[in-house]
């Protein structure tokens, strides 16, 4: 028998089993409706929705396009989605029209959901798209688009529906990548990628099912699905969701709801610690937090674990997990800075440019392999045989393995620079300034030399984030480069120390909150 390939009525339908086990275990809060939902409330939203999808002929693989902050009907649809053997595929809505476009276009949905928000931008999009698609309008107050409501068109019948049976090869989820140049890429996620994560995730970090989480990652992101939130449901937890992600509500959720657990992106856990509500926030209910998505600063590290509470790095991709690591049991503080050791149902490994293992200590590309890799991207043969291929996903991300078996990330691999001759890792690099008490935030980007061909750019936010300076890198500067220069002189090699400074009020980001590099690059990785 071959689990992957036969199909099965359990494959996808999360919210009929979970409910039979536990129907009155509080599912998901939604904060900004002032709602809370059951897993037998869960089951017959998505009754009543897989009928919604079933009026539209939205099954046996055809897709279903969202565009939506978090709220309770995306997990609706993707329940729903399970139920009619469909595909969900979330849109960012922080995308231009003509990304979004390119997107519909290749997505091809059946149905397209829209919340009120955002029609503006997306009726630019359909504009633009050859696809065009009957829309529902997800309202949030007054509809804006004309089109026919979410909450009209659904069904009142919440009496459970047939389930179509699927494999585990079968797509469940498009989520796309976090592109930084160009239209980001689909990935293909199967009901095995899903499922195969959230046992990783489960067993590498402990969940149980009295875990309560603020779910802080957008639904149009791997994070806001594989992260924390279907392993949550699949151990039986709840789940916190709300529209925006402000540190103040965050460290209000983590006490008002007794949070056990809290997974977010650096600038996030940053913004907390620096909060004026920080130090008079309970945190005694949490058992660990993890940051992901971009190196968390010691700075930040130190202000977590200053407050009692077990914090590690975590590292994935939309390709692959995203959770691939995790810190062992009783692990020393020095290792912090690495992301832990592979988890049960994975295989990583750091190669050269031919593809070969590298041995410890030495920096190469992180590979990645397991079954809950992604099988490949959306109608993109060329792009699929680049990042897949041989049976190993390429991060593009370099890495190297200490002596005891703890993965360290070194930035990737496009971001490295050679000066003088010599490697340049930016992460190590920032690290190190980022020590610095007038520094909140850093990137540092290689740009030309005519003496070392290329020498470092440290591009700074302060750490009051007052906007001293301004963006321009003019006057009133935190401080000076002699002043960075003599505070990093016996802590990184001469070479790596950056030759010039700029600085900014804020730093740019993209996805879930994470620092948009590559538009820090396109900015002030030209001339000095």
């Amino acid at each position: 028998m071959n689990w992957g390939e036969t199909a099965y009525e359990w494959v996808g339908d999360w919210t009929a089993r979970r409910a039979s086990l536990s129907p009155d275990r509080t599912a998901v809060v939604d904060e900004a409706a002032g709602e809370g939902y059951t897993y037998g409330d869960l089951e017959r939203r998505a009754n009543r929705t897989a009928r919604l999808l079933d009026r539209f002929g939205v099954a046996d693989g055809e897709r279903v396009a969202l565009v939506s902050r978090n709220r309770i009907e995306p997990f609706d649809l993707f329940a729903a989605a399970g139920k009619t053997g469909s595909v969900l595929a979330p849109l960012s809505y922080r995308l231009a029209p003509p990304e979004l476009a390119e997107l519909l276009d290749l997505v091809e949905p059946r149905l397209l959901v829209i919340e009120s928000p955002h029609v503006e931008r997306v009726e630019h999009a359909i504009a633009r798209a050859d696809v065009e698609p009957p829309v529902l309008e997800l309202e949030s107050d007054e509809p804006a688009g004309g089109w026919e409501t979410y909450g009209d068109a659904l069904p009142a019948d919440d009496a459970p529906v047939e389930t179509r049976r699927r494999s585990l090869e079968d797509p469940h989820l498009l989520l796309h990548t976090g592109g930084s140049t160009g239209t980001p890429k689909e990935t293909t996620i199967t009901h095995g990628s899903i499922y195969w994560n959230s046992f990783n995730t489960i067993t590498a970090w402990g969940l149980r099912p009295d875990d309560v989480t603020p779910m802080v990652f957008p639904t149009f992101h791997t994070g806001g699905w594989n992260v924390l939130s279907i392993p949550i449901f699949h151990v039986g937890g709840t789940l916190v969701i709300d529209r925006e992600v402000d540190p103040g509500r965050v460290l209000a959720q983590v006490e008002a709801h007794e949070a056990t657990v809290l997974v977010a992106v650096p600038a996030v856990l940053r913004s907390m610690t620096t909060h004026e509500e920080w130090a008079g926030t309970d945190l005694s209910t949490l058992r660990f937090v993890k940051s992901g998505g971009g190196p968390c600063r010691e700075a930040t590290v130190r202000a977590w674990r200053e407050r009692g509470v077990e914090i590690s790095q975590g590292y994935g991709l939309t390709e692959c997990g995203p959770n691939n690591f995790a810190m062992p049991d009783a692990f020393g503080p020095g290792k912090v800075a690495s992301v832990g050791k592979p988890v049960l149902h994975a295989d990583a490994r750091v190669v050269d440019d031919d593809g070969d293992p590298l041995p410890p200590g030495e920096i190469g590309e992180l590979e990645l392999a397991g079954p809950h890799a992604a099988p490949g991207y959306w109608r993109n043969p060329e792009a699929t045989a680049d990042a897949f291929g041989g049976g190993w996903v390429s991060t593009g991300d370099l890495a190297r393995v200490d002596d005891d078996g703890f993965y360290h990330v070194e930035g990737r691999k496009k971001n490295m620079f050679v000066s003088g001759g010599e490697n340049v890792y930016p992460p190590e690099v920032e690290d190190a300034i980022a020590d610095h008490p007038a520094v909140g935030e850093v990137i540092v980007v290689g740009v030309p030399d005519e003496r070392w061909g290329t020498v470092g750019k440290a591009v700074i936010e302060p750490a009051d984030a007052a906007g001293e300076g301004g963006d321009d890198g003019g006057a009133d500067r935190p401080l000076t480069l002699g002043e960075l220069e003599a505070f990093l002189d016996d802590r990184i090699a001469r070479f790596k120390i950056p030759k010039h400074l700029a600085f900014v009020d804020e730093m740019p980001t993209s996805g879930p909150s994470k620092i948009d590099r590559a538009a820090v690059e396109e900015r002030f990785g030209g001339d000095p």
